[in-house]
């Protein structure tokens, strides 16, 4: 949300409050017994404005707590991408390097989808994976996939294609489709950039680590719920047409302590 608009909520909202204390000063002209209809409107005004005009704003707090450590110099976010197959990563890569505040991108494992293995097939897979490729760093393999970590500077597709050709070899078939895991190392302040090139490609990080996330979550686990803060907001209406009820008793009992203070001080 831009600053203008919030300005306008901000405003929006003080001005329910100030029709709120208006229909408190009317107090004075009602009966005693619309005490407590007064105090409901005010509630719903409150709850209303609160909901409609502070809680987008509210919303946003995550984000603007998180532009101090955007700012700070040398502050790095890590993403974890789990990317498709069907993904050019060179091209990725490209894009990526070329962006101002790009650190590092690594491609650290695939994963291979495949049948639900009986024991023997498990077995099997088990003991021929890690002689399919010299550059398999690790590989597990559980009921239905088989999971790859690369080496340092060696790439899924190289990674993939060794395992297709031992694959066509052995069953005459081709892998459709495998899953790529990779980890993207930027500067804090170009967090916003760097997912902005992701999303344009349909990827979002399955995990961020950083200042600037760490600063995030914090902020979300401390946050009330939109239902708690729009209750809150009521109870400011409810307290504003209070102090719009009382205020003609309030402001002469305020002048006179201060005006006691003030001899007070004299002596």
């Amino acid at each position: 949300m831009d600053i203008i608009t919030t300005v306008i909520y901000i405003i929006l909202f003080i001005i329910m409050m100030v029709f709120v204390f208006s229909i408190g000063m009317l107090r004075k002209y009602m009966p005693k017994r619309e005490v407590l209809l007064v105090l409901f409107v005010a509630f719903l005004i409150g709850s209303i404005g609160g909901a409609f005009f502070l809680d987008p704003i509210y919303d946003e707090l995550p984000a603007v707590a998180s532009v101090v450590e955007k700012n700070i110099p040398n502050n790095e976010e890590t993403l974890y991408l789990d990317l498709s197959s069907s993904i050019d990563t060179d091209s990725l890569r490209e894009n990526l390097s070329s962006t101002n505040g790009f650190k590092s991108f690594d491609e650290t494992s695939v994963s291979i989808p495949m049948w639900s293995f009986n024991p023997e097939e498990k077995d099997y897979f088990e003991s021929i994976v890690g002689n399919i490729d010299s550059h398999y760093k690790h590989y597990n393999v559980t009921s239905d996939r088989i999971n790859i970590e690369l080496e340092d500077n060696y790439t899924s597709s190289e990674a993939l294609k060794s395992f297709s050709d031992w694959f066509k070899l052995v069953y005459g078939e081709t892998i459709s489709y495998a899953q790529i895991q990779a980890v993207l190392v930027v500067d804090s302040s170009s967090l916003d950039d760097f997912e902005h090139i992701l999303l344009n490609k349909g990827i979002v990080a399955s995990k961020i680590e950083g200042p600037v996330q760490d600063t995030v979550n914090t902020t979300n686990s401390s946050m009330l719920s939109n239902f708690e803060f729009t209750l809150i907001c009521g109870g400011v209406g409810v307290v504003v047409a209070l102090i719009g009820i009382y205020f003609d008793s309030v402001v002469p009992a305020y002048r006179r302590f201060r005006k006691f203070i003030g001899k007070r001080r004299k002596r």
